[in-house]
């Protein structure tokens, strides 16, 4: 079992780092191991998780170790935070994560697209 749950981010994306920015104030814990797929030290590989892949979809790894994507990765790290653990509780009783899922998806290819066509830093594999 992980001492901590691991968020994988993208640290280039203005969007991502603000949204992280605020998390990472939040969690005054320290209960998340925020984790930037730039970052000379990400452990994706150990998840058999590549840079394109963790571009497109925000990806978490929960407590138990399972590698969590979309929708359930913001789970992951909601349930951790004050103020965002009552949102990942209705949601999860709500069964409304797939559907928030779903919706998330749309989005995060709307922004790996619009990302890329800004210029995509993919390490050379």
């Amino acid at each position: 079992m992980l001492a901590k749950p691991i968020l994988f981010y993208d640290g280039q994306c203005p969007l991502c780092r603000r949204e992280i920015d605020h998390y990472r104030k939040v969690d005054k814990a320290a209960r998340i191991d925020w984790q930037d797929i730039f970052a000379s030290d990400n452990t994706l590989a150990r998840y058999s998780l590549d840079h394109t892949d963790a571009m497109k979809v925000i990806h978490a790894v929960d407590s138990a170790g399972n590698l969590q994507s979309g929708a359930h990765a913001f789970i992951v790290v909601w349930q951790e935070l004050p103020g965002y653990r009552h949102l990942a509780t209705l949601l999860k009783k709500l069964h409304l994560v797939g559907l928030a899922n779903r919706a998330y998806l749309v989005f995060a290819r709307l922004r790996f697209r619009s990302r890329c066509k800004q210029g995509c830093d993919l390490p050379p594999r």
